[in-house]
């Protein structure tokens, strides 16, 4: 008996709303993706490239430095265009493991907490102020909010500057640079790359504005501390911008449904030991990073297929970890899948302690307030032809 079982609850039901918002995401895309993921682990798609759907086999690619980050047809060309050459999503090599090690000192706990805390205490107000006297909270603008104000920690943006733009604001200029991207458009149009320059260039001001000033209490200030220039500070702040802003604000709000809808939120806002399984379970089974993309850099075989040089290597993370099987916190994730949603090898996101920071600040908040009062989802709706699958609204209010 899973743990699912010994709750009594559908699993058809978390599966549904999955569904749903992978199908709405992309009415075409996803179907095809899946349906070919359970036919073979590696098939050359044409027009596309070579689409990998086997945990075992996506670690492989991401563990091998012959698949490149920074060739013509891998992420790297999307976005150096948009943030420069040097914002360390962009890059492979020596460059990228000396970068990353001058940086790693930036994303300790405490470091973390000091970015994520402010923004996670005024989602508490927030949401404790919005559910009382019977009313209404709409979860998923909470969670925008909360990530524009980490947004605003990293630009190096003071809480009360004059004319601080709104943290919903800051979360839309993240967004309009990711919606640019789609799967089978290996690089932007011109006019695709003037959009989202612009938008870079709207978050670039408060970031050279607090590199100027030289103070390591800031996050651009601590970049200058370490030799970054003021340009290549603005590429690294835009990149992790641009690498978080959309999947977290599609995650949190799918964990918190499938908390709700696994009735799980009793147990867990009693007791807290069994939420970090429940948010790495929710990771694996909402693969918030469906994709990624690779270039090949030499002949290889890879699942039976002779991967050629300049080939697109599409990994399918949301198939390699959603196919092992429903919502189970109980089940450990195989060895291949784990934590494969943040990449694996070089290019492990080094920004993985700040996304975990927010995800687990916002769901202590949830639980919080269940434990205070129990709330339930009174209602939502998904979003449509977007990037990353994710809901549109939730509305939460009191009651079980």
């Amino acid at each position: 008996m899973t743990s699912s079982e010994g709750l009594g609850l559908s699993t058809g039901r978390l599966a549904g709303w999955e569904r749903r918002l992978h199908t709405a995401a992309h009415p075409f895309a996803y179907p095809l993706i899946r349906g070919l993921g359970k036919l073979r682990p590696v098939v050359r798609l044409p027009g596309l490239g070579v689409l990998v759907s086997d945990a075992s086999l996506l670690r492989e690619v991401l563990m091998d430095a012959s698949y490149s980050k920074t060739g013509t047809r891998a992420s790297g060309a999307l976005w150096t265009p948009v943030v420069g050459p040097r914002a360390l999503l962009n890059m492979d090599g020596e460059a990228h493991l000396e970068l990353r090690r001058r940086l790693n000192g930036l994303f300790t706990p405490r470091a973390v907490e000091s970015i994520v805390a402010p923004a996670v205490e005024r989602m508490r107000g927030r949401l404790s102020a919005g559910l009382e006297n019977g009313h209404s909270v709409e979860f998923v603008g909470l969670v925008k909010e909360l990530s524009g104000g980490v947004i605003s920690r990293l630009l190096g943006v003071p809480d009360q500057a004059p004319g601080r733009l709104p943290d919903t604001d800051l979360f839309s200029l993240g967004t309009s640079i990711t919606g640019l991207v789609r799967l089978g458009r290996p690089q932007l149009t011109p006019p695709q790359v003037a959009k989202a320059k612009a938008a870079v260039e709207i978050l670039a001001g408060p970031v050279r504005e607090a590199y100027r000033r030289d103070d390591p209490a800031t996050f651009p200030g601590r970049l200058r501390e370490l030799g970054l220039s003021e340009d290549e500070a603005v590429g690294i702040v835009s990149a992790f911008v641009i690498a978080g802003t959309e999947t977290l604000v599609s995650y949190v709000p799918r964990l918190a449904a499938l908390l709700f809808d696994d009735g799980r939120l009793p147990m867990l806002a009693a007791d807290r030991a069994g939420l970090p399984d429940a948010v790495n379970e929710g990771l694996r089974f909402t693969a918030p990073s469906p994709m990624m993309l690779r270039e090949a850099t030499a002949e290889k075989q890879l699942g039976g297929v002779r991967i050629r040089p300049g080939d697109r290597i599409l990994l399918s993370t949301v198939h390699a970890v959603k196919s092992l099987g429903g919502f189970d916190p109980a089940v450990p994730v195989p060895a291949p899948a784990r934590q494969l949603w943040f990449g694996a090898g070089a290019h492990f996101c080094i920004g993985m302690p700040l996304a975990m920071a927010e995800i687990n600040g916002a769901l202590n908040v949830l639980l919080d307030e269940y434990a205070r009062k129990p709330w339930r989802i009174r209602q939502r709706t998904v979003s449509r032809n977007v990037l990353i699958p994710h809901y549109k609204s939730m509305e939460l209010a009191r009651g079980h």
